[in-house]
């Protein structure tokens, strides 16, 4: 203990101060290798979550006293990995997570009695609005989705009726089909009553429409002229290769497919009159008839007396007249014929098909190349005809032309076998295995340029101080008496004096070497450290002024 304390008496404060501090950085630092490397390995529980759904996924993991960590402020929750999947089993029985919006639950723990009718239906549009929206999560390439409903109500003793309309806010992974735009359309437009498809529109994060909710799009579903031409030209396309590619072969054949359309609106009205095609409307017929008689004799009051030309005969003129007329209304035939031609009608396809040649080997086993005959050319041709619904009216035209293909070096990547196949690492163990090799190599690192310097600073100076030190008097030296010369000794004193010189001679040769020995340890380990032997004499030089 005495060595020790004289040990660290001789360090001094600074060093004393300076070695605490490095002992205790480098606790810290293994301590956190330690921590980091037997860290559990930390997975994803759930992405991209709302505010509301993270808060209660992070109250029932701390209720459960399981280790987690965020990211994306609260988006992202991570566990350890060999929990994931329980958890996800036991948040999905609680109902976690929602999915950002309310649906109807909003209705489970609400007064009914307390509330009025605005709250209720306000409470009615949110839920409907929440559970569309998680409909439409519900497909594919949709990340999230915002719907808004405007359901307008009929005023009292009001002839117009005022339609609802909806607004639809997409975040998509990729770029979303026009029939899956459609399809959320006609989801929203069924789920509200008096909604129609048309008066929808879609959005993504990005601003751009999807679909036109105005209702004058003239192609349906939010699709553009040339977006309808694309899709068109890529139908056709995939089935003339498909039936090329089984006679010829994968791979042996290119089709390239241009469609023209007319995207012009056309109506037409016609009206057609048939003069042989007459239809009897109406018939009316119309006959007169009269007569009259001349009477002789004077006109006077006797003869227009009744019965005054009782008994009066004779001959009297008689006039008669009859008047027929009918007339007859006919139909002619009449046809009026209104004809709406929608734009996107297709004006022309001209389709070109190349394909590969024949592909053999002679009796030498080198490689030979044939062309195609003109018969199979020609039936391939057929073909595509049939593929197209070939119109020689409206001017299509197929070419199949046969060339031969440039060859290319086909790249074949051998796979591992027996025990290497298993060894099939995963980014994550790559990425842990990267993270454990870092902290070796930084501890190691620290080990070798920190540690040992340091050590080797501290200990060496105190070394050579103990060598050069002079060794303790021995008792016979220091502490023998001194024998004046002059003085007569007698026989006993001489034979004394002589034992002792003996000893003081033997004890200086031991005294001789043991300086001997230091002085070349000295001169070693100053040529071996120069720079801390300066320091060391600096040091003496200070203490001795």
């Amino acid at each position: 203990m005495q060595g020790l304390v004289t040990f660290v008496k001789t360090l001094g404060p600074a060093r004393i101060a300076a070695m605490g501090a490095v002992t205790a950085a480098l606790i810290g630092f293994f301590a956190f290798v330690i921590l980091r490397v037997t860290a559990p390995q930390m997975t994803p529980l759930f992405t991209d979550l709302s505010l509301e759904d993270s808060a209660a996924i992070i109250k029932d993991l701390e209720r459960q006293s399981i280790a987690f960590d965020l990211k994306n402020d609260g988006a992202i929750i991570l566990v350890p990995k060999e929990k994931v999947g329980r958890l996800r089993m036991k948040l999905a029985e609680g109902g976690l997570p929602k999915g950002g919006g309310i649906g109807y639950e909003i209705f489970d723990k609400s007064d009914a009695l307390g509330t009025t009718s605005f709250v209720q239906n306000i409470n009615h549009l949110r839920a409907l609005e929440g559970e569309l929206a998680r409909t439409i999560r519900a497909i594919d390439r949709v990340q999230t989705a915002r719907v808004h409903l405007v359901l307008p109500e009929r005023p009292l003793f009001s002839r117009d009726k005022l339609e609802p309309s909806a607004s639809i806010a997409l975040k998509v992974r990729g770029q979303l089909e026009s029939q899956q735009v459609r399809a959320i359309r006609h989801l929203v437009a069924s789920a509200v009553n008096g909604l129609k498809p048309e008066r929808v529109s879609v959005v993504d994060e990005s601003g751009r429409l999807l679909a036109d909710g105005a209702g004058n799009d003239p192609y349906g579903a939010g699709v553009s002229g040339d977006e309808r031409k694309l899709a068109y030209e890529r139908n056709l396309r995939d089935q003339v290769e498909s039936i090329v590619t089984s006679v010829v072969g994968p791979g042996r054949a290119r089709v390239q497919l241009t469609a023209e359309f007319d995207f012009n609106r056309v109506t037409q009205t016609q009206d057609r009159f048939d003069p042989e095609g007459r239809v009897l409307r109406s018939s009316q017929t119309r006959e007169e008839s009269s007569s009259t008689t001349d009477p002789q004799g004077q006109v006077s009051v006797a003869t227009e007396l009744p019965n005054a030309n009782q008994g009066q005969q004779g001959p009297g003129a008689r006039d008669q007249s009859k008047k027929s007329e009918e007339i007859n209304n006919y139909e002619i035939t009449r046809i009026t014929e209104t004809k709406v031609v929608e734009g996107g009608r297709v004006n022309r396809v001209s389709v070109a098909v190349l394909v590969d040649g024949i592909y053999g080997r002679n009796d030498r086993g080198e490689l030979t190349y044939q062309e195609r005959s003109k018969d199979e050319l020609d039936r391939i041709a057929a073909l595509v005809r049939s593929a197209i619904g070939f119109d020689q009216r409206r001017g299509d035209q197929i070419e199949v032309i046969n060339l031969r293909f440039a060859e290319t070096q086909s790249i074949t990547l051998s796979e591992p076998a027996g025990w290497m196949g298993m060894l099939q690492f995963t980014k994550e163990d790559i990425m842990r295995a990267i993270e454990l090799g870092v902290m070796l190599l930084l501890g190691l690192v620290v080990l070798i340029f920190v540690i040992r310097p340091l050590v080797r600073r501290i200990i060496t100076p105190e070394t050579i101080a103990a060598l050069t030190g002079a060794p303790a008097p021995t008792p016979a030296l220091a502490g023998g008496p001194a024998i004046p010369p002059g003085i007569p000794q007698s026989e006993e004193e001489a034979k004394a004096a002589s034992t002792q010189t003996s000893k003081m001679i033997e004890f200086a040769q031991v005294q001789g070497s043991v300086h001997a020995q230091s002085i070349q340890k000295v001169g070693e380990l100053a040529e071996r450290n120069p720079q801390e032997t300066v320091q060391i004499l600096r040091q003496w030089l200070h203490e001795s002024n």
